[in-house]
């Protein structure tokens, strides 16, 4: 046996396993010249445990804590009403929207956060069922959408007489036709981690009159987006995985320019009126992305998710994918070394090009792996029924995460010896 390599023996027959001592040693040395690695002490993160969940909920940024007691003690608990305007707790949704925008690849002006993703989805969706006039009466759904999209993309067809058509995205440039209002779209499937072609979706829906929007939830943060550079039309998504904002934190919607001006929500409230302090019986739509607004905005979350976004200071969305893809290309690396041949296949794309910022393995005994690379410290999630998930947000995943996670994997695979049993 070379001085590189150990044999493992595992339990209960005669399989054995090797682990690399050269892969961790290229581990330590991809994670000794990586400019992002110094990102990582802006978390509140343990070193007994690989976090490999991001792309569910991202850590919590180590300062975050004490900007939150400034907003409980001082903005709230002595400014009170004040804070409205001398802590600027009125145009928080703008300003952080224009915070979120760089990352996404928007000019200032066009993203308003607040609500949900499933609100914002409602917004979007009935909005562009709007803007595409008469004689339109189809809505393309991602087939393999995340399931929440479905649901309103259904009732906002229910609502403004359109029909959905679902499809998958890699033949939605075929699906479309001058029937189509628009297309929602998942710019990253959430199961798989494959990454849809969202400028040429695009360019084929512009060029059959029909409108684009897309759910950013599991792309904003791990990858360019580009929503100017390409057209898009509207864009939602989350901001408490790659963007770290805290568990419900409020999500975002982008319109376009373009659009702003016909933009016309379904949910007319209050906060996105002309004068919503004139507090007259009639409704007069803001000007701008404000019109995205609806009601009385959660200023504890927003406050949280603008510090949070005090990490991004300095980052470029470019560097964050180059080290999101090396960070994918060696876990599978280590994967295809370390586990056995037969016990786990990779759904998610190889391709570059095609490829989120999480690897999704197809499991059998998905959940009870799961449940003991957790108990083990290496922390994915499931999705039923055999897929295990793993996410690798770029500014806190290092490569010896990637490597020990693979590893670990291998050791449970080997405490699982047949299909059926738990670990």
């Amino acid at each position: 046996m070379s001085d590189d390599l150990r044999q493992a023996t595992l339990p209960d027959d005669s399989r054995q396993t090797t682990f690399s001592d050269d892969l961790r040693r290229r581990a330590l040395e991809l994670d000794a010249a990586d400019e992002l690695a110094k990102h990582r002490e802006k978390f509140a993160l343990d070193a007994d445990t690989v976090y490999l969940d991001g792309n569910s909920l991202g850590a919590l940024p180590a300062h975050v804590p004490a900007r939150m007691a400034d907003v409980i003690t001082r903005e709230w608990g002595e400014l009170r009403i004040r804070s409205w305007d001398e802590s600027g707790w009125w145009t928080a949704p703008e300003r952080i929207g224009d915070r979120i925008a760089p990352i996404v690849g928007a000019a200032r002006g066009q993203i308003v956060v607040g609500d949900s993703t499933s609100v914002n989805v409602f917004k979007a969706v009935v909005a562009a069922a709007r803007l595409s006039g008469d004689g339109r009466d189809e809505i393309l759904v991602d087939a393999t959408t995340f399931p929440t999209d479905g649901y309103i993309a259904q009732s906002a067809a229910r609502m403004t007489g359109h029909r959905i058509v679902a499809c998958d995205p890699t033949a939605m440039a075929d699906a479309v036709s001058e029937r189509t209002a628009l297309a929602l779209v998942n710019h990253v499937d959430f199961r798989t981690g494959r990454l849809q072609d969202l400028p040429g979706i695009t360019a084929a829906l512009h060029a059959a009159g029909a409108l684009a929007v897309w759910d950013l939830c599991h792309s904003a943060g791990a990858l360019p987006v580009g929503l100017d550079a390409h057209g898009v039309d509207l864009a939602v998504g989350c901001t408490y995985k790659y963007l770290n904002g805290g568990p419900g934190s409020p999500a975002y919607l982008y319109v376009a320019e373009r659009h702003q001006g016909g933009f016309d929500s379904p949910l007319p409230g209050w906060n996105s009126h002309a004068d919503p302090f004139a507090m007259t019986p009639g409704y007069e739509a803001a000007a701008g992305a404000v019109r995205g607004r609806v009601g009385t905005p959660d200023i504890l979350s927003l406050l949280a998710l603008e510090a949070s976004l005090d990490v991004w200071d300095g980052v470029a969305i470019e560097d964050v994918r180059a080290k999101s893809l090396a960070l994918t290309d060696f876990f599978l690396e280590c994967v295809r070394a370390y586990v056995p041949e037969g016990r786990v296949r990779s759904v998610t794309p190889e391709a570059h090009g095609e490829r989120g910022s999480q690897t999704a393995l197809s499991c059998e005994d998905a959940p009870a792996v799961m449940a003991e690379l957790i108990r083990r410290g290496v922390v994915g999630d499931l999705r039923r029924p055999d897929v295990l998930r793993f996410g690798f947000t770029p500014l806190y995943v290092g490569f010896e995460d990637a490597e020990r996670a693979a590893r670990t994997l291998a050791e449970v695979l080997a405490d699982l010896p047949a299909r059926g049993r738990t670990v």
